[in-house]
Order: structure tokens, then C-alpha cells, then sequence
């Protein structure tokens, strides 16, 4: 599941002073933006092992945030347990093996603590801790989240619901290798503008029409959704592959135009933007040339790993280069809603997922992007996280 996200470098301005002779001069200058995307090297992973304990986070406050851990991590043995997943170990000294025990050590953990004290002495214990490079070396990863949106659909096309949302086409296949999607005997697939002007028409491809093109695109970005049909019953589509082109920001060419302050952009402020200036979101939609396919999938979203993914408890990367289903630390800011109701504020958060997914934009080690949940007003916050911390990874002890 999961695609895409809200990719914009909210630019910081620095304002140095200096002196000339008498006179003081006030010089504006305008830091490049970190290179979240940057690609590590051929073959080096993202995480290196922490030997030093004074660089070990601490872990007390992931104590508070615990709802629906264990559900994730039986999701992650899950999919360690099927053959197919030992391709992917070792991971540097983590063996398949090794992965195993790790998340039943995390859930035998978590049945042991009984205080913030405890959680981090015991994780600190029993487990060897590894570190993201980040996209600079120095740990500075990007986190956004994404959620599983709900809109009405329509089986069948009519005057109201016309935009389609497709089946994956017989002539793309997965490229094992690289894990993308490509044309069966190589080339590019068709782009998103070109999908969306209808030429996979007639091919019988289409699994369901929204009513706003906008609608359909969020549900193609997030990777999933809940379609609720005219029978008053609900139609579960996941992640069934793309078309192989790189992902591209709608909202930050908008913000390099000028046509959205950054501190508008968000969900809500791409919703409006387009309302107001229908006229916007044709040429807007054309610079994401990434398009996903999408199956039925009953009881999801799920994940990369074809298993559920779990709000807040399920982490999409890179999978190249980080550990799949293995237990994950994160320490950053996320939006939240104020006594889980009313205005929407950033809080620190600190808490422990597990590596269930991946996405078009999470194609780096500098990336890191959260599932939180289903409906509008998850919608809400998740169209504004974006915010920088620190990735860690954890590997029971030999």
C-alpha cells in the first residue's frame, strides 16, 4: 500500500549581521534545503549499529505508547514466518532468524515493563540498537504519515461518478532486483496524465468511479481507501503495483509557484486550493506522473509486506536499505488534535513501530513515512506532518 506523500522544504531564512567599517549590514541568506531523497551509495544500508551508550536514546516515553504494538508485531511474525521473507537476510548482522526473535523479545518486553524506567532499562538490556544515517549522515530523517481516506464510489460510471480508479494492467510486472514496476519487456509505462485522459480505456480495468478527480487522486497517493457504494456498503481497495515513474509533489510545485503560502499546504489547503480554482488541477495533477493500480483487499490497509498495517504502529522505508518487519524507534513531531478533539497542535512523540510498508517518495534512507489511520479527520493530520527526527532500529541481543 502506501504511495506517496507531502514532499516541501519549508525554507528557513537566516538573518546575519555583520560589520563594515562603521556601518552594520544586515545580509540575508537562504540555506539549501536538506536532499531527504539523497540515495546512499550501492550496497550500504541505513542503519549502523550504536556502540557507544552515551548515544543511545531514551526510551521511557514509548511506556505511553503501546495501543495496538502487539497486534503489529504479530503482523510482522506474520510475514517473517513465510519462506519468502528470507531472501531479504541477513540485514547486516541481523539474521532471518535473528529478526525473529527480536520482535518476540520486543512483545516479551512489553509485557515485562511496568514504567517508563523499566521500558528503557529493559529495551537498553536486551537489545542492540542501530541508527539511521539520515540523509546526511548525521540522522536527520523526514517523517511524514499517511491514512486510509473514505469517499463514496460508484461500481459504474454515471453523470456524477466518472473518474476511475484501475486494476494493475497484465503488461506491467514487478522488477524483483530494483523491487519496481515496469513494462513486461522493458520500457516506460504510460504517465498518470495519460492514464487520466483515458488510455486504458475499454480494457476493463477500471474496479470503481469517484466523484471528484481530486478524490481519486488522494486515494492513488495514499495507496489505499475505503469506497463507500451507493448500497450503503463499503468497498476495500489496496496497493496492487504503479506504473514505475518517480513520485512528484503536487503541493510543493504549487508552493514554488506561488499559488500556496508553505504554511498553508496541507490536505485540507490542496482541497480548497482546487475548490477555488478548478482550473488549476489539470496541469497541477500533470506533474505527478506516478499512478497506482489498486485490488480489493477486505479487512486492510495493508502493507509492502501484505500484512495489515497498524495505526501509528506501522513505519514505511525504503526497503532497500532498511530491515523489513523489524522493530523501529522514532523520535520526531507529529500533529495531534488538542484532548483528541478541537485545534490540531505538534507534540513530541517518541514511540516505537514496526517496518511494514514502503512508498513512492520513501525511496531513501533520509525518509520515513507513518501510517495513522482511516477517515477524514486522521486525513487532516496527516496532510500536515512534516517534520525531521531520528530513526532507530532495534535487534535482540546474541
Amino acid at each position: 500500500m502506501s504511495t506517496t506523500r507531502r514532499c516541501i522544504w519549508l525554507g528557513v531564512t537566516l538573518m546575519v549581521a555583520g560589520l563594515f567599517g562603521c556601518k552594520q549590514k544586515t545580509v540575508e541568506l537562504t540555506p539549501e534545503p536538506p536532499d531527504y531523497w539523497k540515495k546512499l551509495p550501492p550496497g550500504e544500508m541505513a542503519l549502523v549499529k550504536i556502540t557507544d551508550p552515551a548515544q543511545l536514546p531514551d526510551f521511557s516515553e514509548a511506556y505511553y505508547h503501546q495501543t495496538n504494538l502487539e497486534y503489529a508485531a504479530a503482523n510482522s511474525l506474520e510475514y517473517l514466518s513465510k519462506e519468502s521473507s528470507k531472501k531479504y537476510f541477513p540485514y547486516l548482522d541481523i539474521s532471518h532468524d535473528r529478526a525473529i526473535r527480536s520482535v518476540e523479545a520486543f512483545q516479551q518486553t512489553l509485557r515485562d515493563a511496568r514504567s517508563p524506567e523499566d521500558m528503557d532499562r529493559l529495551v537498553k538490556e536486551r537489545f542492540d540498537v542501530y541508527v539511521s544515517r539520515g540523509c546526511d549522515d548525521k540522522g536527520t530523517v523526514l517523517f511524514t504519515s499517511y491514512y486510509r481516506p473514505i469517499f463514496d464510489a460508484r461500481l459504474k460510471p454515471d453523470a456524477e461518478f466518472k473518474y476511475p480508479l484501475h486494476k494493475r494492467p497484465p503488461d506491467i510486472e514487478l522488477n524483483e532486483a530494483t523491487m519496481t514496476y515496469q513494462r513486461k519487456g522493458g520500457g516506460d509505462y504510460l504517465t498518470r496524465p495519460e492514464i487520466e485522459h483515458g488510455a486504458l480505456a475499454g480494457q476493463g480495468l477500471e474496479l470503481c468511479y469517484l466523484r471528484d478527480r481530486f478524490e481519486a487522486y488522494i486515494v492513488t497517493v495514499q495507496g489505499s481507501g475505503k469506497l463507500k457504494l451507493q448500497d450503503g456498503s463499503f468497498l476495500e481497495i489496496g496497493y496492487a503495483g504503479d506504473n514505475g515513474h518517480e513520485y512528484t509533489s503536487v503541493g510543493q510545485q504549487l508552493v514554488d509557484r506561488g499559488m500556496i503560502p508553505p504554511k498553508e499546504l496541507s490536505l485540507q489547503g490542496l482541497i480548497r486550493f482546487f475548490q477555488e480554482h478548478p482550473e488549476e488541477l489539470d496541469p497541477s495533477l500533470a506533474v505527478n506522473k506516478r499512478y497506482v493500480f489498486f485490488t480489493p483487499r477486505q479487512g486492510g490497509p495493508f502493507g509492502s509486506l501484505n500484512v495489515p498495517v497498524s495505526p501509528y504502529r506501522s513505519l514505511a522505508t525504503d526497503k532497500q536499505v532498511y530491515p523489513r518487519a523489524c522493530p523501529a524507534y522514532i523520535q520526531t513531531i507529529l500533529p495531534a488534535r488538542l484532548n483528541g478533539v478541537g485545534d490540531i497542535a505538534d507534540h513530541r512523540y517518541k514511540a516505537f513501530a514496526f517496518d511494514q510498508d514502503t512508498g513512492g517518495a520513501i525511496r531513501a534512507a533520509g525518509r520515513g513515512d507513518l501510517f495513522i489511520g482511516t477517515g477524514p479527520e486522521v486525513g487532516e493530520l496527516a496532510g500536515r506532518t512534516f517534520s525531521e527526527g531520528k530513526l532507530y532500529y532495534i535487534a535482540v541481543k546474541e
